[in-house]
């Protein structure tokens, strides 16, 4: 019976994990795709900052996308190192993206930051051996709505 319990545990996790990293990532792109095409034209209207929201999409979908495999001890420490650079490489492409004083600039410029804060956090919890806490979502999730937010300040031309 206590092996049954287990086994169920554990299918619940890996059905879990795998929504996680495939099905929320494939969700994500497909909206991007869908209101790319008006962001574009609005944001070129106004002046517009969409290499700078597009960088800034791209470093929150690689986190949000390679995350799931370090969410469990033992980590593959080179594996955590060369994602860790990844991100810390498209983090650094779209805050220099935006440049501009705008407030969807701001907005990103802010949402990266936080990025930058929760993948410190993580680097630091998993070099030493520590939980990586329970909020990870939650601060994923409000970097992804700053990043909408910007998107809509782009749009409205600010």
């Amino acid at each position: 019976m206590e092996l049954s319990r287990l086994f169920k545990w554990v299918v619940v996790l890996v059905v879990i994990l795998a929504i996680w990293k495939y099905v929320i990532p494939w969700v994500k792109s497909e909206a991007n795709s869908i209101g790319s095409g008006s962001a574009a034209s609005a944001a070129s209207a106004s002046g517009g900052n969409t290499s700078c929201i597009s960088a800034a999409d791209r470093a929150s979908s690689a986190w949000g996308g390679g995350i799931g495999r370090f969410v469990n001890p033992p980590y593959n420490m080179e594996a955590w190192s060369n994602f860790k650079s990844d991100i810390d490489s498209k983090i650094t492409a779209a805050e220099s993206e935006c440049a501009c004083s705008d407030d969807s600039c701001r907005k990103v410029k802010s949402a990266m930051s936080d990025l930058r804060s929760l993948v410190s956090d993580l680097d630091n919890a998993i070099r030493g051996g520590t939980s990586p806490g329970q909020d990870i979502v939650q601060r994923q999730e409000q970097i992804d709505r700053q990043i909408d937010d910007a998107r809509e300040i782009a749009r409205a031309g600010k």
